[in-house]
């Protein structure tokens, strides 16, 4: 039996249960996930093992350290074409001043396939996007 293994995505989400659901949700859509519950945690992902990582995916607020908008600049200044996916429920209003250029937004709170969609949409590229969901 062979393991096919697809993309692998960094997800950043500090509240535990959705981010459970959320690897669940890739993971059974057929993505390798890398999930942690930190701004700190996801960007020494970055700097260990960034090339690996086919897409972000980032929670906004992510209690202290930094924020999704950090880590998506971060990510964005080693990884110039790597896709963004931002998910809030407070701060989605502030995506246009302070997101990186060509991501989307998924505003909480979502269905699991919502997220795989916007992250697949996402890795098609800049023309496939939507920008905004929900």
């Amino acid at each position: 039996m062979t393991d096919n293994v697809g993309p692998l995505l960094l997800y950043v989400e500090d509240e535990r249960m959705i981010l459970e659901l959320g690897v669940t949700s890739f993971e059974d859509s057929g993505f390798a996930v890398a999930g942690f519950r930190s701004g700190s945690e996801a960007i020494t992902a970055l700097d260990e093992r960034g090339a690996d990582f086919r897409a972000l995916i980032t929670d906004i607020d992510l209690g202290s350290g930094p924020n999704g908008w950090e880590v998506a600049k971060y990510a964005r200044e080693r990884h110039p074409e790597m896709p963004v996916v931002y998910v809030s429920g407070a701060s989605a209003n502030e995506w246009p001043s302070l997101g990186v250029p060509g991501s989307t937004i998924l505003v909480k709170p979502y269905a699991p396939v919502q997220l795989v969609v916007a992250v697949s949409t996402a890795m098609l590229g800049p023309e496939a996007q939507t920008n905004k969901v929900g």
